[in-house]
């Protein structure tokens, strides 16, 4: 996790060594072991290192091809020895990776990104035609903004020089506050009108005028694999996982796991430890967060399992009640986007802490298994699957057997099937689908999409519904990735094995019924990893719990938060409607069960509005708060 940062002035005239000054501020904490800078004409470019790989180290950058293309990547490269191969004798396995990338785009031009596996961000600056492209990989697993201004290009690993050197104050993307309030935002935006993302799996290109986006890869939704036994599945599935795994632990230093005692987190260990053996164990350690004040989170049982299981204790953190409180005073740290770590403030500095001392640099997360292994019990895309294939046979047994498990008449399960297929209307939403009642009803009309969760129906040509499925869960992993920011007290590397490229392909090819069988949700991952990972962690329920701290929380705060209602900056900007949010709250004082989640997102975006707006780069709140 490398930073970048550079500066096109599209009117002529040298780079301006000042403005990378300005930007080191902002981006050193992000690349601590040094980097180097680039000028040319116009053109001004840095890059600040952050190692976590032997080859890593060996790379200076921003580097210069044989052609005098200057290249920036931000990335870990998981086919190296393949581009080796096929780009020899230019490079070889002594290269960085760097220089095996900028060898393949002088191969391949754009089409080389589509053979990079790997989480990356890449720059590339051709002084000879002055043209400059930025491209991020398939899942977005690493940031890279842009602005662009009339005379002025400006793009960056983290969102605070965009903000901080902007030549003048921001307005609200207001799209991007109804996709934090719903849920997640798209992944192209950001809470700055004029900033933006370089989409997932796309490539923005700049020729000295507006810029042009195209998509360099996406999945074949023809692909199918299919076997004659489930052995050849299960042998399939941990054969790409073990792999995802072993390309994530490609490391010069010790690794960090994150282990709740669910079955992600698990699974990754367990399989690490595979690889490594009882030798290389030392290397990766655990960290685990636990609430003994929650009746519903018994974690502890469960990642106690691995832990005697490897015969290594990991780093215990409580994450029991904060004293934060619910409306902070206007001195908040300032962040770039709404937060997203829900850590109380001593977890967070424990974990911090932890990791300085014992020099942490990379952290695996089980982020997207239960999204992409079956882990949400639903027949719908199976069904679907052969509804639309007229496999009428086939369904009317599919439909029996689902009936069953779920203890529902099977034209009960058919009805939700056909339901997929119609355009939803937002005032006839499902109730797990509803907005909040206290969103301000104009700006509900206005984002109804994005409160619809950006869910696009299910169409009846064209790929598999399936597949269609896959890929709608797919957009929404990218976009909580989007909404990731990066940690910089310590600085580290987040890896997610379950979002390989090459495990997703495989998964998004097989039959549905390998993922979820009737009363065997998770069933291809379940049989491909009994024996590596404890039966007692494989088989237990779903880990999902209700958190008792928002409502404490909430109930504690009540009285202070009820006499500010109305001069919160959400409710200003008329985001929120005040007396609903104020009888919604009284609901939660008084115990009655209320959706949390939905307050606990609003919370973190007024304590970014205040924080944001106190430092004035937000001339839309500031002239909107204004107004009487």
């Amino acid at each position: 996790m490398s930073a970048q940062f550079g500066q096109w002035n599209l009117e002529p005239r040298p780079g301006d060594p000042g403005v990378i000054e300005k930007a080191r501020s902002f981006l050193a904490p992000y690349g601590p072991d040094g980097g180097g800078c680039y000028f040319d004409q116009d053109v001004a470019i840095s890059y600040h290192a952050f190692h976590t790989t032997s080859e890593s180290s060996r790379q200076k950058q921003p580097y210069r091809s044989p052609t005098g293309c200057i290249v920036v990547w931000d990335g870990r490269l998981d086919n190296r020895k393949d581009l080796i191969t096929l780009l020899a004798p230019s490079v070889s396995v002594q290269s960085s990776d760097v220089e095996i990338v900028a060898a393949a785009y002088e191969k391949w031009g754009i089409y080389a990104f589509a053979k990079l596996l790997g989480d990356w961000a890449l720059c590339l600056w051709k002084p000879r035609n002055l043209s400059l492209i930025l491209a991020r990989d398939f899942m977005g697993t690493r940031h890279l903004y842009y602005s662009f201004y009339r005379h002025l290009l400006v793009w960056s690993t983290v969102l605070d020089p965009l903000l901080f050197l902007a030549p003048h104050s921001l307005k609200i993307e207001e799209e991007y506050l109804a996709g934090w309030l719903a849920l997640f935002p798209p992944d192209h935006l950001t809470p700055y009108k004029g900033i933006y993302a370089v989409p997932c799996a796309s490539f923005v290109q700049f020729n000295g005028s507006e810029p042009t986006i195209k998509k360099y890869w996406d999945f074949n939704s023809t692909k199918t694999i299919r076997y004659s036994n489930d052995h050849a599945y299960e042998e399939h599935f941990l054969t790409l996982f073990t792999e995802s795994v072993r390309r994530r632990l490609r490391a010069n230093g010790p690794i960090l796991a994150e282990l709740s005692g669910g079955m992600d987190s698990s699974s990754i260990v367990c399989v690490a430890d595979t690889i490594t053996g009882p030798q290389g164990r030392a290397g990766i350690e655990t960290v685990s967060f636990y609430d003994d004040g929650e009746p519903n989170w018994n974690e502890k049982p469960f990642f106690e399992l691995i832990e005697q299981r490897r015969g290594r204790a990991g780093l215990h953190i409580d994450v029991g009640l904060s004293e934060t409180p619910l409306v902070p005073e206007p001195e908040y740290k300032f962040t770039a986007m709404p937060g997203d770590d829900l850590l109380t403030d001593g977890a967070a500095s424990r974990l911090s802490a932890h990791m300085q001392q014992y020099g942490f640099r990379i952290v695996l997360s089980g982020i997207g298994g239960d999204e992409t292994l079956g882990g949400v019990p639903t027949a719908v895309p199976e069904l679907a699957d052969l509804l639309t294939r007229c496999r009428l046979i086939q369904l009317t047994h599919r439909l029996k057997s689902w009936a069953l498990h779920q203890r529902k008449p099977w034209t009960f399960l058919l009805t939700e099937v056909v339901r997929e297929f119609i355009p939803l209307v937002p005032g006839k939403l499902p109730s797990y689908k509803m907005p909040p009642r206290w969103l301000d009803h104009n700006f509900l009309a206005r984002h109804a999409f994005a409160f619809q969760g950006y869910e696009r129906r299910l169409r009846v040509f064209g790929p598999r519904p399936s597949f269609q499925d896959n890929l709608r869960t797919l957009d929404g992993l990218r976009r909580q990735l989007g909404c990731l920011s990066l940690r910089q007290a310590p600085p580290c590397e987040t890896r997610y094995p379950y979002l390989d490229r090459c495990l997703l392909e495989f998964l998004y090819a097989i039959p549905r019924e390998q993922l979820l069988r009737p009363g065997q949700r998770r069933s291809l991952m379940r049989r491909s990893l009994a024996g590596i990972v404890p039966r007692e962690i494989l088989d237990r329920r779903r880990k999902a719990f209700v958190s008792r701290n928002p409502l404490k929380i909430i109930s504690r705060e009540w009285h202070p938060f009820e006499d500010r209602a109305r001069q919160l900056v959400t409710s200003v900007l008329r985001i929120v409607d005040p007396e609903e949010l104020i009888r919604e709250l009284g609901k939660a004082q008084q115990g009655q069960e209320i959706n949390v989640a939905p307050l606990l997102r609003l919370v973190m975006l007024e304590r970014w509005l205040q924080s944001a707006l106190l430092r004035n780069l937000l001339s839309h709140v500031r002239s909107f708060t204004r107004e009487p």
